[in-house]
C-alpha cells in the first residue's frame, strides 16, 4: 500500500487544480484517471473545447456556400482541427501533473475498499492499493442513456462526444432532447449543413428560461431550418440498410423519422457507480449525486467531492470555484462555501449565444420583487449591425425598489462576454446605473449596456 498526502480520484477541472495547489506545498499527490482519452477532464476533451471547436468551424462554414459534398468536406477538416486541438490541450493536461515530482498520475479505476483506502485496477491487470488522510471525489458525469426500444443495438445512435467524432456529416441529424445541449448541437449541425429535427418530449421549449427570450430563440432556430416537434416521445429505433428510422408519438400524431445519425441530449448523471461510495461511509443524493455540505465535504469528513458528481450545476468554471471552496476549508478558512458564490452566469452556445444570469421576469414576480423590465433587440446595437450579427433580444430585470439588477437574459453575439459584466454588477449590489452609465469602447456590444439600461 503506498501513502501519499492527498489521493484525487479523477482529472478534471477540480482535481487537476487542487492536485497542483496541493503539490506547489510540497505535499504528495496520487490523482487516479481511468481512461488515458480524459487526462483533464470531460471540458477539455468531451466537452466544451471540443464542442466549441465544431461551433467555430460550423459558423465559418454557412457562410460558404456550396452542395452538401462541399459542406461535408469542410466537416471532416473541423472535426480534424477539433481531434488536433483535444489531443494538444490533453497531452499538456497530463504532462503539467505528471511531470511535477510531487505528483503520480495512475491510469486506472480507483474504488474505495475502506474509508481511507482506495484499489486502483489497472488494464494490465495489475492492482494497486492507496491511502491518504485527505480524499478527493472529482469523477465528473456520464450521459443519460433513455429506455428506448432497439436504441442499444442501433449503429446509428450516439452521444455527444460519439458524434463529435464522427467523421462524416451525417446528412439527416435526428436530436433526442430540446435541452441546451440538444439545442446547441442543432445549431452547430445546421451551420454544417445537416437536416435537424428536434425531438422535445414536453410542450414548452426551454421550460426554465424566460418566456420571451425562450420563443425569441425558437423562432431563431425554426428561422434556420431545425424542425423541433414537441411532445414528441421516441417509441422505437430501427436500423435499415444504411441509416435508422424512428417511431415517433408527436403532438400532432405518429411520425416515422429516417435519420443517418441520432444525438442522445437527454441530460447527464453523476458517475458515482462502481467507487466503492458504501464502503468509504459516503451517501448519495436522491437523485444519485455525492452528498456534501456546503464545503463540499462528504459524509465521511477525510473525503470531499467536486465537480458534476456533486450534482449542481455542470460546468467547468464551478468545478474550478469547488476547487477554492476546498482550498479554503482545508487551510482552516471557511470563506468560501457553496452559498456565496454569488450569481452563476451561463451560456448555451447558439449562434447567436444566449447567456443568462439571476432571475427571470416570472421568477422575480413569484418571489414578490416589486420590478422593471428593459429590452434591446440586438439590431439596435452599432457593432450588431457592422458585423451583421443582428438576430435575437437582450432583456433585463430590475428591482424597482433598490435599482439592483435582479437578472439578465441575452440572446445576442458575444453575450457570453457581456453577461460576466453583470454578475460582477449584481455581485457587488450596484444599481443598473452603474451599467448605464459606465464609459465602453465603440463599436462593442459591450456598449449595449449603455442603451439597454437607459431608463
Amino acid at each position: 500500500m503506498k501513502q501519499y498526502d492527498a489521493v484525487i480520484i479523477g482529472f478534471g477541472k477540480g482535481g487537476k487544480t487542487l492536485a497542483g495547489a496541493l503539490a506547489a506545498k510540497g505535499q504528495k499527490v496520487a490523482v487516479i484517471e481511468q481512461s488515458d482519452r480524459m487526462y483533464g477532464g470531460t471540458c477539455i476533451n468531451v466537452g466544451c473545447i471540443p464542442s466549441k471547436s465544431l461551433k467555430t468551424s460550423a459558423e465559418r462554414s454557412k457562410n460558404l456556400g456550396g452542395d452538401f459534398s462541399a459542406k461535408a468536406e469542410r466537416y471532416t477538416q473541423a472535426v480534424a482541427e477539433r481531434e488536433r486541438l483535444t489531443t494538444m490541450l490533453r497531452g499538456k493536461n497530463y504532462a503539467k501533473l505528471a511531470d511535477h515530482p510531487n505528483i503520480e498520475v495512475l491510469t486506472g479505476h480507483g474504488r474505495f475498499i475502506s474509508p481511507t483506502e482506495v484499489e486502483v485496477a489497472f488494464a494490465d491487470g495489475r492492482r494497486e492499493v492507496v491511502t491518504a488522510p485527505q480524499l478527493f471525489i472529482n469523477t465528473g458525469s456520464r450521459p443519460r442513456r433513455p429506455q428506448i426500444a432497439g436504441l442499444e443495438a442501433s449503429a446509428y445512435v450516439y452521444e455527444s462526444s460519439g458524434l463529435m467524432a464522427l467523421a462524416a456529416l451525417p446528412e439527416r441529424l435526428v436530436i433526442i432532447g430540446g435541452g441546451y445541449i440538444g439545442m446547441e448541437f442543432a445549431s452547430m449541425y445546421r451551420h454544417f449543413g445537416s437536416e435537424v429535427t428536434v425531438l422535445q418530449d414536453g410542450d414548452v421549449f426551454l421550460p426554465r428560461e424566460d418566456e420571451e427570450i425562450a420563443s425569441a430563440v425558437l423562432k431563431h432556430l425554426t428561422d434556420m431550418g431545425i424542425d423541433v416537434l414537441f411532445g414528441a416521445k421516441t417509441n422505437r429505433i430501427a436500423d435499415k440498410d444504411g441509416y435508422a428510422v424512428l417511431s415517433v408519438t408527436c403532438a400532432d400524431g405518429e411520425k416515422e423519422l429516417a435519420a443517418d445519425a441520432i444525438l442522445l441530449a437527454t441530460g447527464r448523471i453523476p458517475n458515482t457507480e462502481n467507487l466503492g461510495l458504501e464502503t468509504a461511509v459516503v451517501k448519495l443524493t436522491p437523485r444519485g449525486a455525492v452528498q456534501t455540505d456546503e464545503y463540499l465535504r462528504t459524509t465521511n469528513p477525510a473525503i470531499f467531492a467536486m465537480g458534476d458528481v456533486v450534482g449542481g450545476l455542470q460546468f467547468t468554471y464551478i468545478s474550478l470555484d469547488d476547487f477554492r471552496i476546498v482550498q479554503s476549508a482545508l487551510k482552516g478558512e471557511g470563506n468560501r462555501t457553496t452559498k456565496n458564490r454569488g450569481a452563476i452566469p451561463y451560456s448555451i452556445f447558439l449562434d447567436p449565444p444566449f447567456s443568462r444570469v439571476g432571475l427571470s421576469e416570472r421568477e422575480a414576480k413569484e418571489q414578490g420583487f416589486e420590478i422593471k423590465i428593459v429590452r434591446l433587440p440586438a439590431a439596435a446595437v452599432p457593432k450588431a449591425q457592422v458585423t451583421g450579427d443582428t438576430a435575437g433580444m437582450l432583456k433585463a430585470v430590475i428591482d424597482a425598489k433598490t435599482s439592483e439588477i435582479l437578472g439578465a437574459h441575452l440572446f445576442c453575439a458575444e453575450s457570453h462576454e457581456i453577461i460576466n459584466l453583470i454578475k460582477v454588477v449584481m455581485d457587488a449590489h450596484l444599481p443598473y446605473t452603474t451599467l448605464r452609465d459606465m464609459v465602453f469602447t465603440h463599436p462593442t456590444m459591450t456598449e449595449s449596456l449603455n442603451d439597454l439600461f437607459n431608463l
